[in-house]
């Protein structure tokens, strides 16, 4: 079972709530891996001591012209939807930056000209838990500067496990990244808060995942703090609430420290438990 946690926007306590849910299932004997897909600002490693197995470089195959035997029929740069090659005067210059590594250039080259070479994006680590061997980690990081980060994000998801479980930590917002993180999940769970941006940016997270056609529920973190516009809102769609989190000092100090709060706070624990048997029931 996969099951993917996102938020329209930053903030909510999406990290919050994945990095526990974890904790709480590996120490009830589950296995579990965890996959940190937000790999331009990955935190979810920060709240366990955790031993590191292995870290493997993330490439794109760039082109690189040979013009000895390109004839510049800017073939290449016509293909190209993202500007990354373009044929002007006697040169063809490439971007590398712009570049998605799809290699259609070097297909389409009548003369066989363009090879590519591998360039480093990004890397993937592999983790464990130290303090229960029930949890594994997997997380990617983006190279400071590099704009794509869906290839990270794929080889995040392509290593392979055996776990009961895969909980998913993707970026916020609704962007590709975010797209390439929930795509396959059995389940996504939608971390909100009770705010009128809470709201507005939930309802893009929807449009988002009812396009994809994959099941889904809410999870309203900090309930007290603002209104109860989110409550109506999920009424009327019929949008299932699977957890409702109140507002506590005490959780976000702990946050603050890096430190999961149901190590600290267990009278918590049944939330969790309540969670997990809800969304189990929904996909059976």
């Amino acid at each position: 079972m996969k099951i993917a946690f996102t938020s329209g926007k930053g903030g909510t306590g999406k990290t919050t709530v994945a990095t526990n849910l974890a904790y709480f299932l590996a120490k009830n004997g589950r296995q579990i891996t965890y996959w940190d897909c937000d790999v331009e600002e990955p935190n979810g490693y920060l709240f366990f001591d955790l031993e590191e197995h292995y870290r493997k470089s993330v490439t794109i195959p760039i082109p690189t012209v040979n013009m000895d035997a390109c004839d510049l029929c800017g073939k290449c740069g016509d293909f190209c939807e993202y500007g990354a090659i373009v044929t002007v005067g006697k040169k063809v210059l490439t971007f590398p930056e712009l570049c998605h590594g799809c290699g259609g250039c070097s297909l389409i080259c009548p003369k066989d000209a363009i090879l590519e070479f591998p360039r480093e994006i990004g890397e993937v680590i592999h983790l464990s838990y130290k303090g229960n061997p029930n949890l594994k980690f997997i997380y990617g990081l983006l190279n400071l500067g590099e704009p794509m980060a869906a290839p990270i994000i794929k080889k995040v998801k392509h290593l392979s496990n055996s776990s009961d479980t895969t909980i998913i930590d993707s970026p916020p917002g609704t962007s590709c990244p975010v797209i390439e993180s929930v795509k396959g999940s059995d389940f996504v769970v939608l971390v909100t808060e009770p705010t009128p941006f809470g709201l507005n940016d939930l309802q893009l997270a929807i449009e988002m995942v009812e396009a994809l056609k994959l099941p889904f529920g809410v999870i309203i973190n900090q309930v007290g703090l603002g209104d109860d516009r989110v409550h109506h809102y999920c009424s009327e769609r019929n949008i299932p609430i699977l957890l409702e989190i109140p507002y506590s000092r005490q959780i976000a100090e702990l946050y603050s420290r890096g430190v999961l709060f149901l190590t600290k706070l267990p009278h918590y624990e049944w939330m969790f438990q309540s969670f997990i048997q809800s969304i189990e029931l929904r996909m059976t």
